[in-house]
């Protein structure tokens, strides 16, 4: 008996000292503080609020064209190939940034590993999208989603937003079945309504129709229609844009809903704060009302 008992206890300790690495593993790929990017006119903050308290399904990928990568080395290098369009595109990511957030099927610790796994892929399309034509492109995200199509199964799946925001506060976004971001307007001191955006299924739940290697990748669901972006602009300055999860869109108190309205209500008092402030103030207020049941992201942009 003694024997069995120890042999449960090893078990566990290895099991919990497996999922420990798991963990330390996922923490190194979450944003730090410094990857939050650096735009002119802008003022960008955001963070995961996992519900376990550690890690889970929400993700935030941000990209800073400038910090990130060697923009003048990747423009010499496309001219010497004779690619000036690449070139000239490289040159266009100066003047934007790019954020991806995401959010995986469940909140569970080892949910987090689908999160990892766009993580890395989305991070080393990015490299190929710059290298092939200077900027990122709807090529990048139908690959990833024909990718995890053949990779995980439909119950396991993730929406994802990614967008890029310009110095002239144009905001140009990709959504697969990601709930759209909202725009707090000064001049207005409300939530203003945006046309409806095109969405998409959650990534890896149908290939495209337009995939080459469609044949390969049978579908009994169907087959979804090519990505498209959407592009909409901050109305001026002081403006704030909002992109989140549904952990935030579905935040409620017994029957009473927490979005938009105390969204709103946040963003009007606080509005003339730091995207920081920002989000300290709605992370606290949504902590405040309920206790949450699903991982928490959101991004505040700030036009300055």
């Amino acid at each position: 008996m003694q024997n069995i008992i120890g042999d449960i206890r090893s078990s566990v300790r290895r099991l919990n000292g497996e999922l420990e690495n798991f963990q330390d593993i996922a923490r190194h790929i979450r944003p730090s503080a410094g990857e939050i990017p650096k735009l002119a006119g802008h003022d960008i903050y955001g963070e995961t609020i996992p519900l376990n308290g550690v890690i889970g399904g929400d993700h935030i990928v941000y990209i800073d064209f400038n910090e990130r990568y060697d923009l003048d080395a990747r423009i010499k290098q496309a001219r010497e190939r004779g690619r000036q369009d690449v070139a000239v595109a490289l040159e266009g990511c100066r003047r934007k940034a790019g954020i991806s957030i995401l959010d995986v099927s469940g909140h569970q610790i080892t949910d987090a590993l689908l999160a990892a796994m766009m993580h890395q892929s989305f991070l080393l399309g990015v490299i190929y999208e710059l290298d092939y034509s200077g900027n990122i492109t709807e090529r990048l995200f139908e690959n990833l989603n024909t990718r995890f199509f053949n990779s995980s199964a439909v119950s396991k799946f993730l929406t994802l937003l990614y967008g890029e925001i310009y110095v002239d506060g144009a905001f140009k976004f990709l959504s697969a079945a990601h709930p759209p971001p909202v725009i707090f307007s000064q001049r207005y001191d409300k939530i203003v309504t945006i046309p409806s955006p095109l969405s998409f299924p959650p990534i890896g739940t149908l290939p495209s129709h337009t995939d080459i290697d469609r044949r390969n990748n049978k579908s009994v669901l169907g087959y979804k229609d090519p990505y498209r972006v959407n592009e909409i602009d901050l109305i001026g300055s002081g403006d704030i844009m909002l992109i989140y999860t549904d952990g935030l869109m579905e935040h409620e108190r017994g029957e009473e809903e927490y979005f938009p309205g105390h969204v709103e209500d946040v963003l009007r008092h606080h509005k003339g704060e730091t995207a920081r402030e920002i989000f300290d103030a709605l992370k606290e207020d949504v902590l405040a009302f309920a206790d949450p049941e699903d991982d928490i992201s959101f991004v505040v942009i700030k036009r300055e």
